[in-house]
Parts: structure tokens; sequence; C-alpha cells
């Protein structure tokens, strides 16, 4: 018996072993890798002056495109209602038409973004190419405009052709950022460059950019027949760069295949999300310094000159905001925790990404059901919470969802070991996912069990869930111990 305990126990330490020497070896050669680009790219800057880096122009694009993406949302929050109206007719309206049309158009933001690793295969820039990608940025930062038109006048066409135009022009202009790069080989990167043909690659991405504008334009065509249907081919617009022909041979691409397993930057999945996260924790303080800042003539003629007595009348205002904000910061926590341990990320990781990011995004929408749209009675209070609930809960089941697909295949390739199953840390993990997407799930169903259940409860659960978050791992380890034991 104890001799087959010393087998077992060696055996496990020849496979930790093993895998610290693969992650080794991995570390080594990126390290070497990025040495290498670096002696590169000092040879290139010397053969051919006025050229830089892609790096830092990817990095802007990347910003500009998440804030972006995230204020595609004001437009639905702030929505204008009357005091007498219920609340009821304005969610039917928010959820069947604006929230829709905000979803469907942030993910088509977010495949502009996805679109934009064309920068990680063209690693060196000119002026040209600086001002086309410039022009590209212009064009994109016009896409709320066009999401505000198409959320107030869903059934007007001028909405449709003005977003579908934005969207065909940015394609183009890819295109020609394509055929630019390609015609001056040393500005790719040294696969493209030493391959034989690099029409293959030159068609194959151009094949992939041209998706979308084509979608757009029969999108604008059929809004002069069916709106509804336009509404359609936009929303396949976002699934459409993962539809891989049947014969492409993605060993013969090797990359901007957008299949599942596709390796994705991880450091830029990151610093996307974290430019979500940071952009709705701005929107919330926006509205707070907005609109909780009492008039100096009110406070002298309602509250004698007390500016205190003045800001306690906005106690629940602070109270959501506390709540929203701490709903914002533990969801990037939890993000944070989770990209910490991946090692590898995925086409498949980053899509479920993206989709909790739109829910993210939704989160200034909940702020503003819960404290500042008039709640004339109980049953409006409700609505105003479950909406709030559903948002919660959409961003936290996809962040969920995105550690269970790196786990596809035991997690060997995406994760670290202490993460994968029977890793020390894999139920850990899974219990700090699982939190939010439990506790939007309990408020839910409390209001449709409890007889009242306030916005100041469900603010007061959000400002509770850190402590949740403190007690998680306690528990977690005492679990596991007494498991163990038994």
């Amino acid at each position: 018996m104890d001799r087959q305990e010393g087998d077992d126990h060696a055996a496990e330490e020849e496979q930790h072993v093993g895998e610290h020497a693969e992650e080794e070896l991995d570390a080594f050669a990126v390290s070497t890798e990025s040495l290498l680009a670096a002696s590169d790219d000092v040879e290139v800057e010397e053969a051919h002056g006025g050229t830089q880096s892609s790096h830092r122009l990817l990095a802007y694009s990347d910003a500009l495109l998440s804030i972006i993406a995230t204020v595609m949302i004001l437009p639905v929050a702030h929505t204008k209602m009357e005091a007498d109206e219920e609340l009821d007719d304005n969610l039917q309206l928010l959820l069947g038409t604006k929230v829709a049309v905000y979803l469907m158009t942030f993910l088509i933001v977010t495949v502009a973004w996805a679109a934009h690793i064309l920068f990680q295969v063209i690693v060196r820039i000119d002026d040209t190419l600086a001002l086309l990608n410039l022009a590209c940025m212009m064009l994109i930062t016009l896409l709320p405009y066009t999401f505000s038109l198409m959320a107030n006048f869903p059934a007007h066409v001028l909405g449709i052709l003005l977003f579908c135009g934005c969207v065909m022009v940015i394609g183009l202009i890819q295109s020609v950022i394509v055929l630019y790069a390609f015609g001056r080989p040393f500005l790719l990167q040294h696969q493209i460059q030493s391959c034989e043909d690099r029409s293959v690659y030159r068609h194959h991405i151009l094949k992939v950019l041209l998706r979308v504008p084509v979608m757009c334009l029969l999108a604008a065509v059929c809004s002069f027949f069916c709106y509804q249907l336009s509404y359609v081919l936009l929303a396949l617009v976002i699934f459409l760069p993962y539809i891989s022909p049947a014969e492409e041979d993605p060993e013969q691409v090797m990359f901007y295949t957008f299949l599942p397993s596709e390796p994705l930057s991880k450091e830029r999945v990151e610093a996307f999300s974290d430019g979500v996260y940071a952009i709705v924790a701005t929107l919330l303080i926006l509205d707070i310094s907005e609109d909780n800042v009492p008039d100096p003539a009110s406070v002298q003629q309602h509250f004698n000159g007390s500016l205190v007595a003045a800001l306690r009348s906005y106690g629940s205002e602070y109270l959501a905001y506390l709540g929203s904000f701490a709903t914002v910061g533990l969801l990037w926590f939890a993000h944070h925790s989770l990209f910490l341990q991946v090692s590898r990320a995925t086409r498949a990781m980053g899509l479920l990404n993206t989709l909790s990011l739109a829910f993210v995004g939704g989160l200034p929408l909940a702020f503003r059901l819960t404290h500042e749209l008039p709640l004339a009675a109980l049953r409006d209070e409700r609505r105003a919470v479950q909406a709030s609930c559903v948002l919660v809960f959409g961003a936290g089941v996809f962040q969920l969802a995105t550690w269970v697909a790196a786990l596809q295949g035991g997690g060997r390739r995406t994760l670290r070991p202490a993460v994968r199953y029977g890793g020390p840390e894999h139920v850990f993990m899974l219990a700090k996912l699982a939190l939010y997407p439990a506790v939007a799930l309990a408020a839910f169903l409390l209001t449709c069990v409890l007889s009242r259940f306030s916005v100041t409860i469900f603010h007061l659960m959000e400002i509770a869930t850190p402590l949740a978050f403190l007690l998680l791992r306690l528990m977690v380890r005492f679990a596991s111990a007494l498991l163990k034991h038994l």
C-alpha cells in the first residue's frame, strides 16, 4: 500500500514537473520571438525609413472601439419617460426595440474590433496606413449617432441606410488597407513575407472582410421593402465572420480563420474588456454628477440654505450608485481573476466574452431604471428590478460560459494547471464565476415570491455581495477540506 502511494505521488510530481517545464519552454519561446521581432524591427526601420510598429495604432483603435461600443447604451438609458406613464409600457419599448438594437450594434462594433487583428498581420505602418485607419475610426465614431436614429425610428429607412453605409465604407477602407499592405511586403509579418504565394493570404483576408459590407448592402436594399428583414440580416453580421467555408483549409491560411479554436491575443481581449468596464463605471458617476447636484436657489428656498439637508434627499440615488458600482467592480474582478488563469485565449472565448461585455454595457440602463425613472407603483418597481437582474445575470453567466469554453479538452492549452479539472483552484473559480448569476437569479425569483421587494433591497443586496466574495474562499476551503477528510 505504501509503495503504491509512493508511486502515485512520484507520478503526480513528474506530471507537475512536466507541466512546469512546458510552461517554461513556452515562456522561453515567447521571449525569444520577442527578441527576434525587436531585432527585425530595427533592421526594417533602417531599411525602410518612415515606418513604425503597428502596436500603438492597434492600441489606439482598440481603445476607441471599446468607448464607441459602450456609449451605444446612452440613447437607451436616457430614454425620456413621462411621470404619469406606466413602466410596463416603457419597458416593452426598451426591451423590444432599443435594447435589441443596442445589443445588435454593440456586437457589430465588436466584429469591427475582431477584424482589426488586421494590424497583427500588418506589423509595420507608414503615414498612408495611419491615415486610412484614422478615416476608418472616424466612421466608427459615427455609429452611435446612426444607432440613435435606428433606436428612435426603427421602422424608418434613413437610420438603417446610414448605419449600413458606415459599416460598408469601413469594410471597404479595411480592404484598401489590405491591398496597400500586400503591395509593400516589408509591412507584413515575417511569416507572410517569406511565403512564396502571398496572394493566398490576401484573398483569404479580403474574403473575410468583405462579407460584412455585402451583408449590410443586402440589409440596406431590403429596408425599402421590409425593414424587419433588414434587422435580421444585420443580426447575422455578428456571426458571419465565424462561418468558415468548408473548402478553406485552416492549415493553409493558419490565421484570420475566425474558427472557435483559433488563438486570440489574450492581452488584446483584456485591454478591450478593461476599457468597457472602465467606461461603464464612468457613465455611472456622470449621471450622479449631472443629476444630483442641487440648484443653489432651490437649496436656499426649500432647505433654508442647508446643503447637507439638500443632499440628504438624494440618499436613494447614492445607494443606487454604490450598488451599481459594486456590481461593475466585482464583475471586473471576476473577469480579472478568470483571465489571470488563462494562458491562451481562443475565438470561442472571445465571442462569449463579448456577449458578457454587451450585458455589462447595459448596466447604466439598470442604474437609471432603479432610481431615476418614475416608479409609480409597486409593480413598476418590481419590473425595474427584474430588468436589472436580467442584465446582471447575462453579464455573469457569459463570464461563466467563457471559463467553460476554456475548459474544453481539459483546458491544457488555454488554462493554467491550478484551475483545470482537479486543480486546487478549480472549485473556487467555479464558485467565484457562478456567484453573480446566482445572486441575480435569486433577486429575480424574490421579486416573484415576496409581496414587496423594493429597489432599496436590491441595491443593498448588490452592496452586500462583496462580503460574499470575502467569505467565498473560506467556505470553499472548508468544504474542500471536509470532503478530503471524508
